[in-house]
């Protein structure tokens, strides 16, 4: 008898392969986010579309984290988070980074932006923002401060971290 490759969910099926690790295996924990976040697929959707639709600055951001290539710290792009998609995830750590182009330079956006920064830091996350322009300018800058804050906060949320040095 052939047993199913994944177990039946209150969601459905997990699906069988799709990048949730290196060789398709869900990743610890999966299910758990689908509880706390639940995403349409239309939300789940126009994230993957987005995915290939990178700016410069996001293609080489995504460059120098994917694959765990900032100090091993595990990175995912165009995360659906309900009602948000958010451009980068460090899930380990909850940190959002964000690469804006020139539509968040108006006052109307910049606002949006602010609560939308808001609600996010209310489900625990932290925010950290960068120009497009800013990014391209000084890319190991902007790495060195993200590496900073996902150690910070990965330090930070371990109990008893002072006692592990």
């Amino acid at each position: 008898m052939r047993r199913p490759l994944s177990r039946p969910t209150p969601w459905g099926t997990l699906p069988r392969r799709g990048g949730r690790g290196r060789g398709g295996e869900i990743e610890e924990g999966w299910v758990e986010q689908e509880k706390r976040n639940p995403v349409s697929g239309r939300l789940r959707n126009f994230a993957k579309d987005q995915r290939s639709l990178l700016t410069r600055a996001e293609a080489l951001f995504w460059s120098q984290v994917r694959a765990g290539r900032l100090s091993g710290h595990k990175f995912k792009r165009q995360v659906p988070i309900t009602p948000y998609i958010v451009d980068f995830l460090c899930p380990s750590a909850r940190l959002i980074v964000e690469l804006d182009g020139e539509p968040h330079e108006t006052a109307e956006r910049r606002k949006r932006d602010a609560a939308r920064d808001a609600w996010l830091r209310g489900q625990a996350f932290e925010m950290m923002r960068f120009s497009n322009d800013a990014f391209l300018g000084n890319p190991q800058l902007a790495l060195d401060a993200v590496l900073a804050a996902v150690e910070r906060r990965i330090t930070t949320s371990q109990p008893n971290a002072d006692r592990l040095a």
